[in-house]
């Protein structure tokens, strides 16, 4: 008999959680997201998270392990890598064997050229850059061409800017899905990016129209065996782009406050089934500009915003908080890094057992386990629940 509750599994993009076995062969030894930003402002003050567990799960400044309302430990990445599509596909039972190629020269010749023949316009950049400095470089020369600005980061993406005044959105997201035709095998990129964006030079401002395509899941997900299953789905934030919308369909949101509400929304609006939610600030907006003092306030967003989402929770719910990878602000860096994360399990009669480390596939076998569905990897750890 399927189980007819609800789970919320909401990932924190990019709050990692420090060290992991791997951490040092992927060039992030030292990178610790909520370790490095609790020391960087002088203690965490989040009372909801603290009173989860956080602080038990590992010791971080500022935050008392006293007694734990919630389930609590981390996760710890298997797969080969350490962007979005890696983790979330992880979390629901899918393990990549290799990781996604990455371009730290920026992409072949050959491929440009074929996107911009395919696409009829040309293109600049085609560099490593951070997404917001790009724009100021070649913004301008952007508009006065209508070339394309193409780039790239230490992730497996092929980022493709546009100014809104000068290529319309549908020629933006048809280009991207072209470029996403053209990514395959052996240039087979996690994701193709949509970067919209306004203004004039000196003050241009990416927009809320970020679109993400991304490859299909190379196995069978959590949410294809929820689906299969007939259970519901309901996503928030960039799920569906993050599964080339296989098994669920989203709600996109342009910050975690809509976000949030959105989750909330949901599980009110949800009668059984999984909300599967990304909270996507926490890496896109602070994280990759190694903004600190946005991070942490942030957090305490979060912490002010959870008791409402607890609220929505009924007898026998399950709601999880972990994340997909680290961006730790306090390092040169603004990429990802490769850490363990928070995994933190909370409801109505949920025991607020210490969950040790476990894999980030755990997570989706307890799901699966939950709704008496199959899991592709990973060991449930239901029972420690209740």
């Amino acid at each position: 008999m399927t189980r007819r509750g609800r789970v919320a599994l909401i990932i924190l993009d990019g709050v990692g959680f420090g060290a992991c076995p791997d951490q040092t062969r992927y060039g992030d030894a030292g990178s610790d997201t909520l370790g490095n930003v609790a020391r960087a402002v002088g203690g965490l003050d989040l009372p909801v998270l603290q009173g989860l567990g956080l602080g038990c799960a590992r010791p971080l400044a500022g935050m008392r392990c006293a007694t734990p309302t919630a389930a609590h430990g981390v996760a710890i990445p298997r797969s080969h890598g350490k962007d979005s599509t890696t983790g979330h596909w992880e979390l629901c039972g899918v393990l990549l064997e290799r990781p996604f190629p990455t371009y730290p020269n920026g992409f072949p010749a050959a491929v440009i050229d074929e996107f911009a023949r395919r696409t009829g316009r040309p293109v600049i950049g085609n560099t490593v850059a951070s997404g917001t400095t790009i724009l100021a470089d070649l913004g301008a020369r952007h508009q006065a061409t209508g070339a394309w600005i193409v780039y790239t980061s230490a992730d497996s993406v092929f980022q493709v800017a546009a100014h809104e005044g000068v290529v319309p959105l549908d020629e933006l997201y048809a280009a991207c899905r072209t470029a996403r035709t053209l990514l395959t095998g052996a240039h087979g990129v996690s994701r193709v990016i949509a970067r919209p964006f306004t203004g004039e030079p000196g003050a241009f401002v990416r927009t809320a129209h970020r679109r993400d395509f991304s490859l299909e899941p190379v196995g069978p997900t959590l949410l294809d065996r929820l689906e299969t299953a007939g259970i519901p789905r309901v996503g928030v934030g960039k799920v569906d782009d993050l599964f080339a919308a296989r098994g669920i369909t989203s709600r996109h949101v342009d910050s975690n406050a809509v976000a949030l509400a959105a989750i909330a929304d949901g599980l009110r609006g949800l009668d059984h089934g999984l909300l599967f939610a990304n909270v996507g600030e926490f890496d896109q907006t602070w994280g990759h500009r190694n903004d600190v003092p946005g991070f942490y306030e942030g957090l305490r967003a979060l912490d002010l915003a959870l008791p409402d989402l607890f609220a929505q929770l009924r007898r026998g719910d399950l709601m999880m908080l972990t994340a997909d990878h680290g961006n730790d602000p306090t390092t040169p860096s603004t990429d990802h890094s490769r850490e363990a994360v928070p995994l933190l399990v909370t409801g109505p009669g949920v025991r607020p057992v210490a969950l040790g480390e476990r894999d980030f596939a755990d997570v989706g076998a307890t799901i699966a386990d939950y709704f008496s569905v199959p899991s592709s990897a990973g060991r449930s750890f239901l029972g420690m629940l209740s």
